[in-house]
């Protein structure tokens, strides 16, 4: 089908007007919808990132699209075009990671997702998992490699005390993603989201629940700024 008779109207400018290329979100569309946006890129010979995609989503995709295509289950993202960066290679673009935290293995889907998708962003990360302040202890040990990055990403659900506590530990600006881990009060990520919200620690910036893409995002751009003669 081709673009003038489609619904789909994709901006394949953005990464020159804004540096973020656009990102499918799979959640709620069609297989027909997913699988014209797929062919378009495949035919302007474009590569492609798709978020929150299921089993089946993917399944389709693979079906249709021979070559090229790469799924991650467990952060459920899908990668459309030529190999993209592995967590074993170093970035040309950013040799400085960045930090991942998160305050408990519930937490690493999300986590996941910010990895995938700053390895499409050419961005490596380095995960830290399951230092909740519950122990606080193992957050203070590792408070010195944390000074060690450009950008800090903290991923937490429950009562959200991981992102107030951790940006009065480090240098660097920190970006909270609350989970929807919780339940109670703390069900869905709302908790944690108004403990983000409300932090009492200086230079935090605040994702939506889950929102892992939109995080990977602002830390591509928050690095930018450190080496601001990149070539868009």
């Amino acid at each position: 089908m081709s673009e003038q008779h489609s619904d789909i109207r994709f901006d394949w400018d953005r990464r020159h007007r804004t540096g973020i290329p656009e990102v499918v979100l799979a959640e709620r569309k069609s297989a027909a919808q997913l699988r014209q946006i797929a062919e378009q890129a495949v035919s302007k010979g474009e590569s492609l990132f798709f978020t929150r995609v299921s089993e089946q989503q993917a399944r389709n995709l693979c079906s249709c699209i021979e070559h090229s295509i790469h799924y991650h289950a467990e952060s459920r993202t899908l990668y459309i075009g030529s190999s993209p960066l592995t967590a074993q290679e170093p970035s040309e673009r950013y040799p400085t990671p960045v930090a991942i935290v998160a305050a408990g293995t519930s937490d690493v889907p999300v986590v996941a997702e910010i990895e995938q998708t700053l390895l499409y962003l050419e961005v490596q990360s380095t995960r830290y998992v399951d230092v909740g302040v519950a122990g606080l202890w193992r957050l203070l040990e590792i408070t010195e490699p944390l000074n060690q990055h450009a950008v800090v990403i903290a991923v937490a659900g429950m009562e959200g005390a991981l992102f107030s506590v951790l940006s009065g530990l480090v240098s660097a600006p920190v970006i909270a993603v609350p989970t929807s881990v919780g339940y109670g009060v703390g069900e869905g990520g709302q908790v944690a989201l108004n403990a983000a919200l409300c932090g009492c620690s200086p230079g935090l910036a605040v994702m939506n629940i889950d929102n892992g893409f939109g995080a990977a995002a602002l830390a591509m751009k928050m690095l930018q700024v450190h080496v601001p003669a990149i070539k868009r």
